[in-house]
């Protein structure tokens, strides 16, 4: 039987040099965290996907069933597989068994790529999702499926986390003609942080650390050879091997995961050099025990991160323009006077398609304790709703076909919320201080809820397990339609507002009159300073007034 797979590309392949360079993970052990659950977090950052929310309904499959296999990014036909017998139910990146997958490509070595392959990374991590109940299963279904199956994609890092751990994984295919690949998973530890970015990150393995690490067998013998390694085992290093630095994966990548460590470890500062190009610099470490727990909104607030407070801070040269805008559009490099110049690549980037972060807390039934946070475009302008991972429904707003990247919809929140931060990044540090209160008003009004949700849906389910899936899906559901349609309140103030370049004025939250019925005169902000500098600067004496 043929399943048709209805999803997009869920990120870009990386491609040469800094151009295509997507996706962040962040990883979140359960001691490191407030409450004792297990986070992690996926930006799928991509020119040309449509976040929507994913949905697969368990099912049973009958004997000899087939599934058709498609290349995520393209949709291309790559063959069919064995079905099993029984499918779980997928909302998103997370399973009703409170397992999640989310990754971050690196690419790596071009000729290990297999074109003969019929599983690529996308597919593994959404049948993985359909038939494990573990983050350890999800591992062995997904090195299992490459290996009977062959790897379609190039090098890819992975999380895999469940109710009570969190594995990073990295892979890469053989070449053409060889089924298979080499590949590392190594557990945080519980009190632990770790982070990913389209680079490589696994140097040393543990091989003597079975219940911690787990690896191909030829992880290391497959790199010699194939001259990419000369040494003793315990010198091996996955990422020397299989994914060498070059400028691209420090500057664009690494520098990501060290903005996100060095918020929670005070020493990070030390691979400043390394991270802004140096590949001769100690290499950060896979994880880091962090200095206080992290919450759910800390998570979420990283996936916001712009390198505010660094060197690498993108409101701080003319880049950002007179409105303090931390993106920078499209191409990641450019030339002047002959010499190559880059573009900051932060966590937070405009062509987002969704933002997740699953929440996976082990004390409660599996229907309750798994959240996944969901917002899409932009995180630093999406909100994250909470929707439980037992829900038997997907809201309006983030519905498959309600809209697509090329066709409009008033009803879905990926276009709102394009709508609304397209309108922010002309008007950036104006506008942003209106968009705050309004994300931070309905995130902390879920923050508020949960608890109460979480103790009715389990005495519900502890009574009826079907009735508390319709509450939890009722909740969800609602939760996220409303702040579609508060979204679209906000970005039509934000319109009328700053129409025209210029600010109406306030009184009492509401738009100030003149007294007669019309329009109080607006205000005329400009530019600042540094920006009529600028002008003066280029312009020289063709605009003085004399």
């Amino acid at each position: 039987m043929k399943r048709k797979w209805i999803i997009a590309a869920a990120c870009a392949v990386l491609l040469s040099g800094m151009e295509a360079m997507a996706c962040t993970g962040l990883l979140v052990g359960k001691k490191a965290s407030v409450d004792g659950s297990v986070m992690i977090s996926y930006a799928a950052d991509s020119h040309t996907l449509y976040g929507e929310l994913y949905r697969w309904p368990a099912a049973t499959w009958p004997k000899g069933a087939m599934l058709e296999v498609r290349e995520w990014d393209t949709n291309k036909p790559l063959g069919q597989i064995p079905q099993v017998e029984q499918t779980y139910s997928v909302v998103g990146n997370m399973n009703e068994h409170q397992v999640a997958i989310t990754e971050s490509t690196w690419g790596g070595r071009p000729e290990l790529v297999d074109t003969t392959g019929i599983i690529d990374y996308g597919s593994l991590i959404y049948i993985a999702l359909q038939r494990s109940k573990s983050a350890r299963e999800a591992i062995k279904v997904m090195t299992d499926l490459v290996k009977d199956h062959g790897y379609y994609s190039s090098g890819e890092t992975f999380s895999i986390a469940d109710k009570n751990e969190a594995w990073v994984m990295e892979l890469i295919g053989k070449g053409t003609g060889n089924k298979g690949a080499v590949w590392v998973a190594i557990r945080v530890p519980d009190d632990c942080i770790s982070a990913h970015a389209n680079q490589s990150r696994i140097q040393q393995i543990p091989f003597d650390d079975k219940e911690n690490c787990l690896y191909s067998p030829d992880v290391v013998s497959f790199a010699r050879e194939k001259g990419y390694f000369t040494g003793k085992d315990k010198d091996f290093s996955f990422q020397k091997a299989y994914c060498p630095y070059d400028f691209s994966g420090l500057r664009g990548c690494e520098a990501r995961v060290w903005s996100f460590f060095r918020k929670y470890d005070n020493t990070m500062d030390k691979y400043t050099d390394f991270i802004k190009g140096d590949p001769s610099k100690e290499p950060m470490p896979l994880y880091v025990k962090p200095n206080r727990l992290l919450s759910v909104q800390d998570v979420q607030n990283g996936m916001r991160d712009h390198y505010e407070g660094t060197d690498l801070d993108m409101t701080n040269d003319a880049g950002a323009g007179s409105y303090k805008v931390p993106y920078r559009w499209r191409p990641m490099t450019f030339k002047v006077d002959g010499e190559t110049y880059t573009n900051e690549r932060a966590i937070a980037t405009q062509q987002t398609g969704f933002v997740i972060v699953p929440q996976m807390r082990n004390w409660l039934p599996d229907a309750v304790g798994g959240i996944l946070w969901f917002g899409v475009d932009d995180a630093d302008m999406a909100v994250f709703t909470p929707l439980y991972c037992s829900i038997t429904e997907s809201p309006e707003c983030y519905r498959v076909g309600n809209g697509d990247i090329m066709n409009f919809s008033w009803t879905s929140a990926f276009w709102i919320h394009n709508w609304v931060a397209n309108q922010a990044y002309s008007k950036y540090s104006f506008m942003i201080k209106d968009i705050r209160p309004v994300q931070q008003e309905l995130e902390n009004s879920y923050k508020e809820a949960i608890p109460a949700i979480d103790k009715a849906a389990s005495e519900l389910y502890a009574k009826n397990p079907a009735e508390a899936v319709k509450f939890l899906t009722w909740f969800s559901t609602t939760t996220a339609d409303q702040a579609t349609a508060r979204w679209k309140k906000l970005g039509e103030y934000l319109l009328v507002k700053y129409m025209d370049g210029n600010v109406k004025k306030e009184e009492n939250g509401q738009f100030k009159q003149n007294g007669y019925g019309l329009s109080e005169y607006p205000d005329f902000p400009g530019y600042d300073e540094d920006y009529y500098r600028s002008i003066v600067k280029s312009a020289g004496d063709r605009l003085k007034v004399k």
